[in-house]
């Protein structure tokens, strides 16, 4: 079944590519040149000696040809040369009605241009334009030139290809690699094109150590035009035999999918396992939408013991979302009405515990923005008064596991507003801003004064502006555009006594060179920081005129206050004037070489608080290594470093030379690649995550293996092994660890990436 399901998969792949371009019917006058013509006009001719033969898109070439008018037969022998929109074929004898493109071609060679891959057959049966049939074929994207046996071969006895019902039939079908026959199947069907069929899709081989070896063969349903599903039978070598299902839908109100993956009998954890997603959307009536997406599992060790099939951003807070909402906008602005309901299944574990966000059921809201202009300000004085607001209404709840309430609850009614007047000119920006953060609480348990109701309004005001000056300059003989670039923001809060209202959902923002000018700390609605301050930074650019690349910037930016301030984070007010500095640069010097830095520096103790820097070098495709530093005092300090770099390169022949001076990435030919990222932890003495892997691309195939080992604890990992092998110009086998490669190693560049742009993606079939 495995292998059935491989081989159509790749001979669909093979066929699929060339399809938008298959053989089309001659039209239009014949245009016949050669050595020598003689014969009939307007019945028929004989050509011989450099016999060239055009007609519309189709050009035949031969020692000797003839040609009959009334049949509109061509008769081609000697060195037969046939060219078409898709590719080429050259063979020993060709017959052919020109017309109807119906006729045979003995012993030929074809190749797809597109691909730079192609074969041979014994024989290729044209029926018509749409139809052929091609006998002891096979095909590769390996050289065909130099005698040898190519390293790798797609062989069938029979090959019936029918382009309009775009349905294939082979026959005899066997993959061949390093001539080791690896795939055999005595018939099957397979689509051509991107149309989709029932069948069964190629298997995959994973390999991790916590559930050892697994299999996966997936079988694919056509249920409908608008709808499918997917049933994926599992083998994990530790664990057992489990089901994955996926149903997806897409209707003309709706769509949506749903996955649940099914393990009846664990038989590491001795019981039964289960995993469902969902993320659906649809419309209403009167302009409304629908939308619910989760995901949800039926144990905490989920995420330890499956961490490819995480379908979160937050492994351990797993989402659930149900949402309504109607389009208000009109002529007047933007405008949203929403209705939520928010639930989250927090994943514990002994060694770390996680605390779980308050949950929202319900959350209903109105959101608003606009612009009114306003004529007394004159022509080219701001841009019109802007204003936003937002209302909402949530009640909040958070049980734990046995059911008593570990924090306050209850019902929150918030509204935020502001107004502002922008001016923007192309060297100067001022924007004034008032805005207001209004809460009212009713809450399920008594407050600390004996209270079960509060209120709050906190006005705040602030100035921003900024200038840029630009001046022309030379570094090392380079001409560049300088700018200078200052800002500032005034900021106006009062003091509002928050210490004995709740806390739904405010937390410490993450203060960096950009954030630093936010109006409040704190992200969320329950807590806004008092201000009486000025923040202040210049910002500084070197760039090239002729393209607009970004030499150099550096940057900084530091607070001072004009009063303490008492509403912060951790609850202890901040009595020094002048903040942390902050500072950052990036340079790039050269096309080849990167380097990015950032830090926050305590002048009080004179040392830094947090840095970051790093740098990467790429100096020609598919080398790159980058290499970066951070460092957070009292909490962490990291190395890490990635790479893409070739380590043994094998000898071109000279047919593969001129392979590579045409064939983009083919120049890889031969090259064994090491790739990885390793994450180093200064602080605890040890690799928290890494990848390492291998690449070794032979030209016309890619082998790829990749270790992936994750931390699962703060004494636990899990590593996960993959193993891929990629034939060029027909599809991919095995485990994909492409997107743990792309996603994780700065600079990575897919081997081949010019070509495999062509490959489309494992093809549904039967």
């Amino acid at each position: 079944m495995a292998a059935a399901a491989l081989l159509a998969c790749l001979m669909a792949n093979a066929w699929a590519q060339v399809r938008a371009r298959a053989p089309t019917a001659a039209t239009g006058p014949v245009d016949l040149r050669a050595g020598e013509i003689r014969g009939r006009p307007d019945i028929d001719a004989v050509a011989e000696g450099d016999v060239d033969l055009k007609r519309g898109a189709l050009e035949l070439q031969a020692d000797w040809l003839s040609y009959e008018q009334a049949q509109d037969l061509a008769i081609a022998r000697g060195k037969v040369r046939l060219r078409n929109l898709n590719g080429h074929y050259s063979g020993r004898e060709l017959q052919l009605q020109l017309q109807r493109f119906e006729g045979f071609f003995l012993d030929p060679r074809y190749e797809f241009d597109l691909l730079k891959a192609g074969g041979r057959a014994q024989r290729i049966d044209f029926i018509d334009s749409k139809r052929s049939v091609a006998r002891q074929a096979w095909y590769t994207s390996c050289p065909r030139d130099d005698g040898d046996d190519p390293d790798w071969v797609l062989q069938a006895d029979r090959v019936q290809v029918d382009l309009e019902s775009n349905v294939g039939v082979a026959e005899g079908a066997v993959l061949r690699f390093l001539g080791v026959p690896i795939l055999a199947l005595p018939t099957m069907s397979f689509p051509l094109g991107e149309g989709r069929k029932s069948g069964w899709l190629p298997p995959t081989v994973d390999f991790d150590t916590r559930s050892g070896l697994s299999l996966e063969v997936p079988y694919y349903w056509n249920i409908a035009p608008q709808r499918d599903a997917t049933f994926t039978p599992k083998l994990i070598s530790r664990r057992g035999l489990g089901l994955d299902s996926e149903f997806r839908y897409l209707e003309p109100g709706a769509r949506g999918s749903m996955q649940v993956d099914l393990l009846p009998d664990d038989r590491v954890a001795g019981r039964s396992r289960w995993a469902l997603w969902t993320e659906q959307d649809g419309a209403l009536p009167l302009g409304g939408r629908w939308h619910v997406d989760g995901f949800r599992v039926s144990d905490d060790a989920w995420w330890k013991d499956f961490p490819k099939d995480a379908r979160s951003l937050t492994t351990r807070l797993l989402p659930l979302r149900l949402q309504v909402e109607h389009d208000l906008s009109g002529a007047w602005g933007e405008g949203l009405g929403y209705a939520r309901l928010m639930r989250w299944q927090v994943l514990q574990d002994s060694d770390e515990r996680v605390l779980s966000p308050y949950e929202r059921a319900p959350q209903l809201g109105l959101q608003l923005a606009g612009r009114a202009g306003l004529a007394t300000l004159g022509q080219g004085l701001g841009q019109g008064l802007q204003y936003t607001l937002e209302t909402e209404a949530n009640r909040f709840v958070l049980p734990d596991r046995d059911g008593s309430i570990a924090e306050p609850t209850g019902w929150r009614a918030h509204a935020l507003g502001a107004l502002s007047l922008p001016w923007r000119q192309p060297g100067a920006w001022l924007v004034p801003r008032l805005s207001v953060n209004a809460a009212s609480y009713a809450l399920d348990q008594p407050m600390a004064d004996g209270r079960t109701r509060a209120s709050r309004v906190i006005p705040s005001f602030s100035v921003d502006a900024g200038l840029v000056f630009e001046r022309d300059t030379t570094l090392f003989g380079r001409s560049l555009r300088q700018t200078l670039e200052p800002r500032a923001q005034y900021l106006r809060t009062p003091w509002r006594d928050q210490a004995g209202l709740p806390n739904f959902d405010s937390a410490g923002k993450d203060i960096n060179f950009n954030s630093i000018f936010s109006d409040n700390v704190f992200s969320g609605i329950d807590r806004v920081s008092d201000a009486n301050q000025i923040t202040a930074g210049v910002t500084t650019r070197l760039i090239d005129p002729a393209n607009g690349a970004e030499a150099l910037r550096l940057g900084v930016v530091q607070r001072y206050l004009f009063r303490p301030q008492l509403v912060t984070p951790d609850g202890v007010p901040i009595s020094q004037r002048f903040s942390d500095l902050y500072l950052l640069g990036a340079a790039n010097l050269s096309s080849q070489l990167a380097l990015e830095g950032a830090l926050q520096y305590s002048p009080d103790s004179q040392r830094p608080v947090r840095s970051i820097a790093s740098a990467r070098w790429n100096p020609e495709p598919f080398h790159t290594i980058s290499a970066t530093y951070r460092f957070t005092r009292g909490l962490a300090e990291q190395v890490e470093l990635g790479w893409q770099w070739p380590v043994w390169k094998g000898a071109l022949s000279a047919t593969d030379t001129g392979r590579a001076a045409t064939g983009g990435s083919q120049a890889c030919k031969g090259t064994l690649y090491a790739v990885g990222r390793t994450n180093y932890s200064m602080r605890d003495s040890r690799v928290t995550d890494s990848i390492l892997g291998l690449e070794y691309d032979a030209g016309c195939w890619i082998m790829r293996l990749v270790a992936e080992r994750r931390s699962t604890g703060l004494s636990e990992a899990t590593t996960h092994i993959q193993l891929q092998l990629e034939l060029v110009g027909l599809s991919r086998l095995g485990s994909n660890p492409l997107k743990v490669l792309k996603d994780n190693i700065p600079g990575y560049r897919l081997l081949r990436d010019e070509r495999s742009e062509t490959i489309p993606a494992p093809t549904r079939y039967e």
